[in-house]
């Protein structure tokens, strides 16, 4: 794998008698034990060949690379809305700070957005205790007129997938996972047309995706 990620950094970080803050089916999470601001996630081990082996015949004549959340998190953190040197393409993503190279193996190294020195909560958790308040109807509103402006590219925006940073007596929503295109064709990537339309439809899923969580989660969400 380390042939195909770019600016690995050669010192091995030791996470020895950690344990993850947060496990998703594919990557564990662990703040960095050398700076607590900072996530490592890193690939399950094995779960690759798992992946690739559940998919149609015809994705698995694809590397067991290309199936690496890691390698995926690079490559959408390198799309064109992000090459803006507009510092408010970070107002709600978390940013990235490449690949580095653990123990246990090789890390994603993104911020962790931390609220008085907690992890922050995600969307998800606030929304099954405290539901749509008027407040969180306020920064999700702001959120998707970012996402609109600056055409950041996602895969489907589900609420365990964003967290929320309380800026200045406010709440603001963060991307920290799910970053990139799931376009079957690249036109979002090359096209702000096709852009507009792509993020458009995210935000319809994602409230069609809310709506389902609130509702007790019955039937397809989307």
């Amino acid at each position: 794998i380390k042939t195909n990620l770019v600016g690995l950094q050669n010192i091995m970080i030791n996470l020895n008698g950690q344990l993850p803050f947060a496990e998703g089916g594919n990557r564990m999470c662990f703040v960095h034990p050398d700076n607590h601001n900072r996530c490592l996630k890193i690939t399950r081990p094995g779960i690759l060949l798992k992946i690739k082996k559940a998919k149609p015949w015809y994705k698995q004549l694809r590397s067991t690379e290309s199936f690496d959340d890691n390698l995926r998190e690079q490559n959408a953190y390198n799309q064109k809305a992000l090459k803006s040197n507009n510092s408010e393409i970070w107002n709600h993503l978390a940013k990235w700070y490449g690949m580095v190279e653990t123990n246990i193996g090789i890390a994603s190294e993104t911020q962790l957005i931390r609220n008085n020195g907690e992890i922050a909560e995600t969307l998800e958790e606030y929304l099954f205790r405290d539901g749509l308040t008027n407040e969180i109807k306020n920064a999700i509103e702001e959120f998707h007129i970012w996402l609109r402006e600056h055409l950041v590219l996602t895969k489907n925006l589900i609420p365990h997938n964003l967290v929320l940073a309380s800026q200045k007596g406010r709440l603001t929503i963060k991307i920290i996972d799910g970053l990139g295109s799931q376009a079957f064709f690249p036109l979002p990537s090359y096209s702000n047309i096709f852009a507009k339309r792509y993020v458009n439809r995210r935000i319809e899923l994602m409230w069609s995706r809310i709506n389902w969580d609130l509702s007790g989660r019955k039937g397809n969400w989307k």
